[in-house]
């Protein structure tokens, strides 16, 4: 980098003022930088970008000076840049308008943190916004749809075809690592080999249900973006006909919305985000539904700051772990690093053998394949939670 780039990077980073070189750096904005400078003294400098006055960011009163500055920074700012700026526009400015007009929201960069914005404002949108709304979220959820369906359905299968063992295996069944483990008393030092008085082979794959799987969501405002990403996942989960889905969001009441599961953007706009949190009441809904404990898996996905019955929750949960259902606590289930949370409750619910971490939607398809295999969580938990 020569002098004059680093000299131009330096007046960048301290914005533009009355006198291009009153900073001491000698080195003046040009045409495109005064351009990507206004962009950004718009949202973050002084007197939206006029270098005097106190510290408040602003982009003009009118929806025509909101819809140029979308369009600037999409011009001059990567997609991942553009997605943080809208959503400090809406948490420093408070520009919900950009999301209530339809020309406005039609020029926002959709991300999974703007849905989650959208899903808690929905009660608000106007009818004429409504339907833009809509497919912003489809925009999202095709996409991410897309990055993870595969991988999940792939890892639900392998796991489910590795958990149904038999004892009578056919030779192209056989799973000849277990076999070996299983057969190692039988070595014969004469034969040098171990003789095989137990095969075990992985199962055929089977029509009927395997397994129940319970996705109980915490809508609750901090948790959006696990709503949005649980959601996906569930639909993806409930296209699976090896597996039965049930998909249960909650707050103080619950709503079971496994008839929309069919449909994700229909899904996320069936919940409500914001309000408070009754997570006993929830797990109480989910423990009627439970018909074949040993085959079923509840995954809870939680901040597991409970405003209900704490102790009563606790023996719920313990109900269920000791009739064999597999019970998961996600802390979170996105990409937005280490989640706040209820550390007692936490530690309560792994004193009773339910792990609790956070996941990364990268992460989630692998773990549901261990969960169904049934391996020990504990590590995964550990690492989490590091």
């Amino acid at each position: 980098m020569n002098d004059d780039e680093r000299l131009r990077r330096w007046r960048m980073v301290l914005g533009a003022g009355p006198d291009d070189t009153a900073d001491g750096t000698g080195a003046g904005l040009g045409p495109d930088d005064r351009r990507v400078d206004a962009a950004l003294a718009a949202l973050y400098d002084a007197g939206g970008g006029e270098g005097n006055g106190p510290r408040t960011g602003g982009l003009g009163g009118s929806a025509p000076q909101v819809a140029r500055w979308l369009g600037d920074i999409r011009q001059y700012f990567p997609t991942s840049v553009v997605q943080v700026m809208q959503r400090d526009a809406v948490e420093r400015l408070g520009l919900t308008r950009m999301l209530l007009e339809p020309e406005l929201l039609a020029a926002v960069e959709p991300d999974v943190h703007l849905v989650g914005t959208l899903l808690s404002l929905k009660g608000v949108l106007p009818e004429q916004t409504k339907e833009t709304a809509r497919q912003v979220v489809r925009t999202v959820v095709g996409e991410l749809e897309r990055r993870v369906a595969d991988r999940t359905r792939a890892a639900v299968t392998g796991a489910l075809d590795r958990s149904a063992r038999t004892r009578r295996p056919r030779p192209a069944d056989i799973d000849l690592a277990r076999t070996v483990r299983a057969n190692l008393a039988h070595y014969s030092p004469d034969l040098r080999t171990i003789v095989p008085e137990r095969l075990i082979g992985h199962g055929r794959k089977r029509r009927s249900v395997q397994r129940d799987v319970i996705l109980a969501v915490d809508q609750s405002g901090s948790m959006a973006e696990s709503v949005v990403y649980a959601g996906l996942f569930g639909a993806v989960l409930a296209s699976m006909p090896a597996l039965r889905t049930r998909f249960v969001a909650f707050d103080t009441a619950v709503a079971d919305l496994t008839d929309s599961l069919g449909d994700p953007v229909d899904l996320l706009f069936g919940t409500q985000l914001g309000g408070g949190t009754d997570i006993n009441r929830a797990v109480a809904y989910c423990q009627s539904l439970v018909t074949r404990p040993t085959e079923t898996l509840l995954v809870l996905i939680s901040d597991l700051y409970e405003g209900g019955a704490r102790a009563e929750l606790l023996r719920r949960v313990a109900a269920l772990v000791g009739a064999g259902v597999q019970v998961v606590t996600l802390l979170a289930l996105s990409d937005s690093g280490a989640p706040a949370y209820d550390h007692d409750n936490a530690a309560a619910l792994a004193a009773l053998g339910v792990p609790a971490f956070a996941c990364t939607p990268e992460l989630f398809p692998d773990l549901m394949g261990a969960a169904i295999r049934g391996d020990d969580l504990s590590r995964w938990a550990a690492t989490a939670l590091a």
